[in-house]
């Protein structure tokens, strides 16, 4: 009775254990297929386009392209920069991105690397972009070290936006 037992405990774990590496290799090909991979065209500083898919980078918040921030009593064009940093980090180089989730717009974020390079990290602690939700740390690093938006008086994106709205959305 007990070998009885015993024979069946043993094949319903061996059953699940194959159960689990069957649904780990589905998930596991689902998220290497799911990857967008290719040259990348900026949008702006926290949007690009890869294989097609519009991206919009996981966890920032850039300047728009028309926002100006004001350094020294002088306008400079931030949000320009922003996306002027974020066109030489891809520069030449593949671009990886990894989907998280779809945006009120239909824009896939993710988490884009180029060269290893982490981009979104990139952007928050080169100071061209504010942490929306990640990258905390290399924001406080930038804001400290007064890296780019951050040696200037700015609006928060999202409070430019609020501002400054586009009619197409």
């Amino acid at each position: 009775m007990i070998a009885a037992i015993v024979r069946r405990a043993r094949f319903f774990l061996l059953c699940a254990i194959l159960a689990g590496g069957i649904a780990f290799a589905a998930w596991f090909a689902d998220r290497q297929a799911t990857t967008l991979v290719g040259a990348a065209r900026v949008i702006d500083g926290d949007s690009l386009l890869v294989a097609g898919t519009e991206i919009r980078l996981f966890g920032i918040d850039a300047p728009e392209l028309a926002q100006v921030c004001t350094r020294a009593s002088r306008l400079w064009n931030c949000g320009a920069e922003a996306a002027e940093t974020l066109r030489a980090a891809v520069a030449g180089r593949e671009v990886a991105c990894r989907p998280r989730e779809q945006d009120r717009y239909g824009r896939t974020v993710a988490i884009c690397h180029a060269r290893g390079l982490d981009l979104g990290a990139a952007m928050v602690k080169g100071g061209f972009a504010v942490a929306y939700g990640a990258y905390e740390a290399d924001e406080r690093e930038a804001r400290d070290a007064r890296r780019g938006i951050w040696s200037s008086s700015f609006d928060r994106p999202a409070t430019w936006r609020a501002r400054h709205p586009r009619p197409d959305r």
